[in-house]
């Protein structure tokens, strides 16, 4: 079984210690590719230095909208340098969070809209994270000529997934769905085209169930793999494939 966690901040020091052998156990259970996203400039060159480490991770670098007050305006700039000179596989994570408190609409519309032309110029898919924004998110995705990518934690309706995947992206499941009281969000992703879904872990976030680990590592695909295949009427093969080639197929793994 080949599988990919679309979404890990294997970076993060959190696994400072412990990355080679998570590293390691990942290949045992077929998780053969990690995407790790950005979040700071200031992380950049790890995130790259520990990226060329192992084939197994694969970058993408952006500017998040959680993380505001450490931009600055020349970082856009920074950021254009940063995927000329090196293999980046999207740019991300990168969108829109109007749920965080005293959030700020223009200036992180305005970010969002900058690293969308970088995206749209590099022809790279994109890494979103939004969140009480998918009607603003979509919106402005129509405006450009995106190369797909995925929604990071997707929780929207289904409508506005139907929406997202006729622009060409993938929805992200990942921890949240493992929980029981989730019941809307777990209906959601049963009804969900398979050819429209990524698997993720979020770690060292997003927890999953009953989680007995510190914090949360790729390994974990495996389990958020057999919680989705619970909510499906595909068996686990077919899914475990479908979700895969989708991966590779809007982040262009093949050829990796």
């Amino acid at each position: 079984m080949n599988l990919i966690d679309s979404h890990c901040h294997l970076d993060f020091e959190q696994f400072d210690l412990t990355r080679n052998e998570i590293l390691a156990n990942c290949l045992q259970l077929g998780i053969n590719d990690i995407v790790v996203p950005a979040v700071t400039a200031n992380s950049w060159q790890k995130l790259l230095s520990v990226c060329e480490a192992s084939p197994t991770l694969h970058p993408a670098l952006g500017l998040h909208p959680m993380f505001m007050e450490d931009h600055l305006p020349e970082h856009i700039s920074k950021l254009q340098q940063f995927i000329s000179k090196h293999d980046t596989i999207a740019i991300g994570e990168i969108g829109l969070d109007f749920y965080i408190a005293e959030h700020d609409k223009e200036s992180q519309t305005q970010l969002f809209t900058e690293q969308l032309k970088i995206a749209q110029q590099a022809e790279l898919p994109v890494l979103l994270h939004i969140r009480k924004a998918h009607e603003q998110t979509i919106h402005l995705l129509k405006n450009y000529s995106i190369s797909g990518g995925i929604i990071h934690a997707f929780s929207g309706s289904l409508e506005q997934a139907k929406q997202y995947q006729n622009l060409g992206f993938l929805l992200g499941v990942g921890g949240a769905m493992t929980h029981p009281k989730a019941t809307r969000l777990r209906a959601m992703i049963a009804q969900l085209p398979l050819s429209s879904i990524a698997l993720e872990t979020d770690a060292p976030d997003m927890p999953l169930h009953l989680m007995k680990q510190q914090h949360n590592t790729p390994e974990n695909i495996t389990v958020i793999l057999d919680a989705l295949t619970a909510l499906r009427t595909e068996n686990k093969d077919e899914i475990a494939e479908a979700i895969t080639e989708n991966c590779q197929r809007v982040l262009r793994l093949e050829n990796k």
